[in-house]
């Protein structure tokens, strides 16, 4: 009797260490509002410009039913503009999409194919500030060759010298036609977080 209860304590722990391994990161962020992407954006006039230095981070991790993945892109470049003490157009960030790394060799080749990213026919991803409302900033994403308007919360420091900003939210790639399923028995997630840690300088 003791044995089978001993294997049954094992079970138990065993089955929570799963589930746990297998939690949706997205549980823990907010997501994104997901709109039509916004047209005639004005840039604001005599606004302050900030180069996004190439110090700062863009990634994301994705999840499938068996875990998840860390990933980012290393090449990125734009400014920020500042007006009236917050963050306006033109502010835009490009995102060369060759640049994307995971934490699995195999899995990087994989987000490249047309599966995912489709990185040759499509090489680059844009996010173009259309408005920032209180603490909430609204841009226009282009990824995998569609444009959706999203609004998020980023967390921003503005000085004369210097602008910050990070921000963790998620999306649904369901949204940008990312429609790859994955293996019957270990489905991908329609969630990806999206982690941001973005230091710009004024000037060039």
């Amino acid at each position: 009797m003791n044995n089978i209860k001993s294997l049954f304590l094992v079970s138990v722990a065993a089955t929570g260490l799963i589930v746990a391994g297998c939690s949706n990161p997205a549980d823990d962020t907010e997501s994104a509002k997901v709109a039509d992407a916004v047209s005639n954006v004005e840039a604001a006039v005599g606004a302050a410009s900030y180069t996004i230095s190439p110090d700062s981070k863009v990634s994301f991790v994705g999840s499938k039913v068996t875990g998840s993945h860390d990933g980012g892109f290393k090449a990125f470049d734009g400014m920020i503009a500042v007006a009236d003490g917050k963050i306006v157009a033109p502010s835009k960030v490009t995102i060369q999409m060759n640049s994307i790394w995971s934490d699995s060799d195999r899995l990087t080749g994989h987000l490249m194919s047309p599966d995912f990213f489709d990185v040759e026919n499509i090489p680059t991803a844009e996010f173009a500030v259309t408005s920032m409302d209180g603490d909430e900033m609204t841009g226009n994403l282009t990824l995998h060759g569609v444009t959706k308007s999203i609004t998020f919360k980023p967390e921003v420091m503005i000085t004369d010298s210097e602008v910050t900003m990070k921000a963790e939210f998620d999306i649904m790639r369901f949204d940008f036609d990312i429609v790859y399923k994955g293996k019957a028995d270990d489905l991908i997630r329609d969630e990806v977080v999206i982690k941001l840690d973005v230091t710009a300088t004024k000037g060039a």
